[in-house]
């Protein structure tokens, strides 16, 4: 017996707790406007939207950071970034109203700052370059190919045979 179905649940509202703005686009406006100021300062850096958020990639591959707005419903501005090793639990244990774990890749090192709070600049720059310096790969360099050594040069003697 095949089980009729059911009607899909209503897309959201904009009185759910999801898509509610918390912050007034002002802020966000302001605190993206900083984050990528100093995100495209650093080198080999662009941006483009994922997961629909915008992100920051180095070399043009690896998402080196994140702005969140809200995302799904935690109630933070916040920027994902990753981080050294130790960093995470460093900044977490020494300034936790600041710097969280975020939810999907704290296991992979991540450390969340947090944008509605009043973290000074020169900390979430401070945080940006260390993520960057994390995730960046200096482009490689050929080396122009070795000049063969002609097989003459091998056997002098054959040299001579040939004139």
């Amino acid at each position: 017996m095949v089980k009729p179905r059911t009607a899909r649940p209503a897309p959201a509202t904009p009185s759910s707790r999801a898509s509610r703005a918390l912050y007034p686009r002002a802020r966000v406006a302001s605190q993206l406007t900083k984050v990528r100021a100093l995100c495209h300062a650093l080198p080999d850096v662009t941006e483009r939207p994922s997961h629909g958020s915008p992100t920051f990639f180095v070399n043009g591959k690896r998402t080196f950071a994140y702005f969140l707005d809200n995302h799904h419903g935690d109630g933070r501005l916040a920027l994902w970034c990753a981080a050294p090793d130790g960093a995470q639990a460093m900044l977490v244990d020494s300034n936790p109203d600041h710097y969280f774990l975020p939810p999907y890749v704290a296991r992979l090192g991540w450390i969340g700052v947090r944008l509605d709070r009043d973290v000074p600049s020169n900390e979430i720059a401070m945080v940006l370059e260390a993520a960057h310096q994390t995730r960046y790969r200096p482009p490689r360099t050929r080396k122009p190919p070795a000049a063969r050594p002609s097989h003459t040069a091998k056997h002098p003697a054959r040299a001579a045979k040939r004139r």
